[in-house]
């Protein structure tokens, strides 16, 4: 579970200081998060393939167990591009501490973007199920690595992903006395923050980890 993070006085989108004020205005406890937070923002990459791979790797294991592979994958191919992991192996993969499927997936999605059939998509004329529903049919991308993608490539300002163990212990710890929530309570408790979720989801995130990491 790691994420585009940084810090700084720019905002990423033009709705961002808008939506710390909205949400700090309609959700009190969410403000005093935001209050936390402090100048942490999201700072996108703009890279598709970076955000996707990363993710993947991400995917079920810890933000510094992520970050530890990945940095065995940049010290094997100085960079994580399409060709570069196409130019890897399963073998080589799985030596940087990708599991077997996660090396196929990765594999696999160096495959569309060097064949140009997730590059040609015009992600920017889609709404936010639609992204989903194309990334989901790539091997290895489930709805949470394609919300991620919304959230950190696309700034699509409405985001709540329900399925994040994060999102999960931070609504947990600052909305239901540390119990984990239903996914229908957590939207529930949510339903104040349109359109700013994915604004809340950063903060939230936040909550638990002030140190930035990428994603």
């Amino acid at each position: 579970m790691s994420r585009i993070m940084g810090s700084g006085n720019a905002y990423p989108a033009p709705y961002w200081k808008e939506a710390r004020q909205a949400l700090a205005a309609v959700d009190p406890i969410l403000g005093k998060v935001i209050e936390i937070g402090g100048d942490s923002i999201l700072r996108p990459r703009h890279d598709p393939f970076f955000s996707l791979s990363r993710s993947i790797v991400g995917q079920q294991i810890s933000v510094k167990a992520a970050e530890s592979v990945w940095q065995k994958m940049l010290a094997l191919m100085g960079d994580v591009t399409p060709q570069a992991v196409a130019d890897e192996n399963e073998d080589s993969l799985r030596e940087c501490g990708l599991s077997r499927p996660k090396a196929r997936y990765i594999l696999s999605l160096a495959e569309h973007f060097i064949d140009g059939s997730l590059k040609r998509e015009q992600w920017s004329e889609m709404d936010d199920e639609a992204v989903i529903e194309r990334l989901v049919q790539v091997k290895g991308i489930g709805r949470w690595t394609a919300e991620m993608f919304l959230i950190f490539h696309l700034l699509r300002p409405d985001v709540l992903p329900l399925g994040d163990i994060g999102i999960q212990k931070a609504i947990a710890n600052n909305f239901n006395g540390g119990i984990r929530p239903s996914a229908k309570e957590m939207a529930t408790i949510a339903e104040p923050w349109r359109p700013w979720r994915s604004v809340a989801s950063w903060y939230l995130w936040r909550s638990l980890d002030a140190v930035p990491v990428e994603y």
